[in-house]
């Protein structure tokens, strides 16, 4: 009869101190573990992470699990996510440490053309998509539930290694969660996931670099680059004040006394 009983409640200060202690463990044992660590209550806070956790939101059959994995994924109990080609793997820290595995369909061909269709012209470079700073119908074309490059329900195979029977249980909705969060710090990993390459959103411009065939190009600024990928990148050597160029006069040669006499003598 206990089977069917709810877990007991644990308090978050003890799911914290448990899901730490776990992450000390897998690391002293050599695993690449890139767990999700949230700065603040915010899930996410970039146009590409708040889209993303929004799109989960808008569908009725995640609706009674979503809550927990907020909460899970707040707690830190995310320890590991990977985004690879069209699979998401994790390791979320529950009662034990259970294996998440999400499948993504690829975006398929037509969509993904008809996406880059109704894009064309309209980003006019790497910086600005990745940054999220698009026109309203460049917006509405990505976010778009059906249309857009979010996966549809149908698109997703979730599987987790805890004893749960439901399609979605706590530690999957922490991990999708877990993604929106992954994708404020890296949005390229949106593209990687359902197997589109972002650069061909960029087709109708010259390069990814300049944006224009009459000379009118948006260079991508250092200073832009750093803000996006959080490095910093050397400055430009013609820009690099460079030290004075110091002249040295030649030291004229003396001649010897003894060799102008000879010379004085042999010229007679």
């Amino acid at each position: 009869m206990s089977y069917w009983r709810w877990a007991p409640y644990v308090p978050v200060a003890e799911r914290k101190r448990k899901a730490e202690k776990k992450l000390k463990e897998l690391t002293k044992k050599g695993q690449k573990i890139t767990p999700i660590i949230l700065v603040n209550k915010n899930i996410s806070n970039t146009f590409w992470g708040k889209s993303w956790c929004k799109h989960l939101e808008s569908f009725s059959d995640y609706d009674n699990r979503l809550p927990r994995g907020r909460t899970y994924v707040r707690n830190g109990s995310v320890l590991h996510l990977s985004i690879d080609p069209g699979c998401v793997t994790a390791m979320v820290q529950g009662s034990s440490l259970y294996n998440v595995k999400i499948t993504f369909t690829a975006v398929a061909k037509n969509k993904w053309q008809e996406i880059i269709k109704n894009c064309s012209g309209q980003i006019a470079s790497v910086i600005e998509l990745l940054q999220g700073k698009f026109s309203n119908a460049v917006m509405e074309t990505m976010t778009h539930p059906q249309k857009g490059l979010f996966p549809l329900p149908k698109e997703v195979t979730l599987h987790c290694s805890c004893p749960d029977s439901a399609d979605m249980c706590k530690h999957l909705a922490a991990v999708l969660y877990g993604v929106g969060a992954r994708l404020d710090q890296s949005p390229e990993l949106l593209f990687v996931l359902r197997q589109v390459n972002h650069l061909d959103l960029l087709s109708s411009v010259t390069s990814p670099i300049h944006s224009s065939k009459q000379g009118k190009a948006k260079k991508l600024q250092n200073s832009d680059l750093a803000n996006v990928f959080g490095i910093e990148l050397e400055s430009d050597p013609k820009s690099t004040p460079q030290p004075p160029k110091i002249r040295v006069k030649p030291v004229k040669k003396t001649p010897n006394k003894k060799n102008k006499v000879r010379a004085h003598y042999a010229n007679r």
